[in-house]
């Protein structure tokens, strides 16, 4: 038996102090979003039909550059966000739940540092 009152008792089993951050930075990185994507959206209808080498000059340019290096790390950001806490919900396994986190965050590393590269590559002017 315990003299703690039901407060007392509850406290410290709540959050894992993060969840604050976590909705912040998925409601920053949706912001960031959508003028990006409507940046990019109106970009790609502007440029359809256009071949290879204009492709490549309309991604070598500074600003195109540097905005598709920002889009790209935020839908990564943001998807790996989303994804982590749908295996939060609904990964009840504590050994899968942190496979799954992990996979998620390592194959948005490797796939947005892969795509950054492919535009660094092609703004800096390497072969293509």
């Amino acid at each position: 038996m315990t003299l703690k009152t039901p407060l007392a008792r509850a406290r410290g089993l709540g959050s894992a102090k993060t969840g604050a951050e976590h909705w912040w930075a998925e409601r920053w990185t949706a912001l960031a979003l959508v003028p990006l994507v409507i940046w990019f959206v109106i970009s790609v209808i502007a440029h359809m039909g256009d071949d290879y080498s204009a492709a490549v000059a309309w991604i070598g340019s500074p600003v195109t550059a540097v905005l598709l290096v920002l889009l790209i790390a935020a839908v990564f950001h943001h998807g790996q966000l989303g994804l982590q806490v749908v295996a939060e919900d609904y990964v009840h396994d504590e050994r899968w739940k942190l496979a799954v986190i992990f996979a998620v965050k390592g194959g948005a590393i490797m796939l947005s540092v892969a795509a950054i590269l492919a535009v660094l590559r092609i703004a800096l002017g390497g072969p293509a």
